[in-house]
């Protein structure tokens, strides 16, 4: 009962945190996630390391999430 509190107090700390984004912090955050997902799915497929890979997609998808314009 106390782990399952727990895992809701922090999902709700984490989705507080992402509240009053400017558009840019959200689209870099957002292009993060992205770069992540698609990062470790095509490492994975390629048989490298995951954890590299979604590494280099975060940092390539935030870079590209802060420079571009709605």
């Amino acid at each position: 009962m106390l782990k399952k509190a727990v895992i809701v107090v922090l999902a709700g700390s984490l989705l507080a945190g992402c509240s009053g984004l400017t558009a840019r912090e959200q689209r870099t955050l957002s292009g993060g996630a992205i770069g992540a997902a698609g990062g470790a799915v095509v490492t994975a497929i390629v048989g490298g390391p995951v954890l590299a890979g979604a590494a280099v997609g975060a940092a390539a998808g935030a870079v590209v999430g802060a420079v571009t314009k709605p």
